[in-house]
């Protein structure tokens, strides 16, 4: 009997440390998790794409060495695809988003594309002249009250909103609201953002990141907290 309280004793020992360790790894999950799975997420390739909601990487393509500051984002829509195609420049994409075919183009204020239906042109958009980009462009659809996690850009973002309303807090104490009938919202390389989907209407929005082809578009900020604007008063926010 002795002989088995001892060996009892003993695996005791060894057992308390380790249910301890295991509990301690189970309850710090939740909160990697909440980290990760912030509402509102971080944007994902569309080929993993599994449901409407979210924001969807639809293209990240290079626009070589951009020699002039500013240039502007132009917007046009197309019937076909193909008619797309065949108006396409050097710094043009065409992609199918939100029920439309589009051609995203940047280049300077006057450019034009020989047909299609120019939908917008949003800049100036401030880059370093002499570096290589790229343009990451993005479908992104929120729900009201969906988030975003704080981040921040190796380049100027951009966005065309076609419904609903989404605040921007940025850290240097701004407020920026995008609505389909007010001016598209840009935000400077460097500055980090929070992102809140406001009012009754799903976001429905086209985003570009131009960012230098030799830096991610996008990085994680963990040293800046929002302070909570676009709760405040996101209708009439603060300029």
């Amino acid at each position: 009997m002795e002989i088995l309280s001892i060996v009892a004793m003993q695996i005791h020992k060894r057992l308390v440390p380790t249910l301890a360790f295991a509990l301690i790894a189970l309850s710090c999950k939740p909160v990697v998790a909440q980290g990760v799975q912030t509402p509102g997420g971080v944007c994902k390739p569309a080929s993993q794409r599994n449901e409407e909601i979210g924001c969807w990487i639809l293209a990240d393509a290079s626009m070589g060495q951009l020699n002039r500051s500013p240039v502007f984002w132009h917007i046009d829509s197309y019937p076909t695809r193909a008619e797309a195609e065949a108006d396409k420049g050097q710094r043009g994409v065409v992609f199918e988003s939100l029920g439309k075919v589009w051609l995203m183009t940047i280049e300077n204020e006057d450019w034009r594309p020989t047909h299609g239906a120019r939908i917008a042109e949003i800049g100036p958009l401030a880059i370093s002249a002499g570096k290589e980009y790229s343009a990451q462009y993005m479908e992104a659809i929120f729900m009201p009250g969906m988030t975003a996690p704080a981040h921040l850009h190796s380049g100027p973002e951009a966005w065309y909103t076609l419904a609903g309303e989404t605040c921007l807090e940025t850290s240097d104490g701004r407020v920026q609201v995008g609505r389909s009938d007010g001016p598209a919202v840009i935000v400077a390389r460097g500055l980090s953002m929070h992102l809140t989907a406001t009012g009754t209407e799903q976001r429905r929005a086209l985003v570009l990141i131009l960012h230098e082809t030799s830096q991610p578009a996008t990085t994680r900020v963990y040293d800046w907290t929002p302070k909570g604007l676009c709760k405040l008063n996101p209708t009439h926010p603060p300029q």
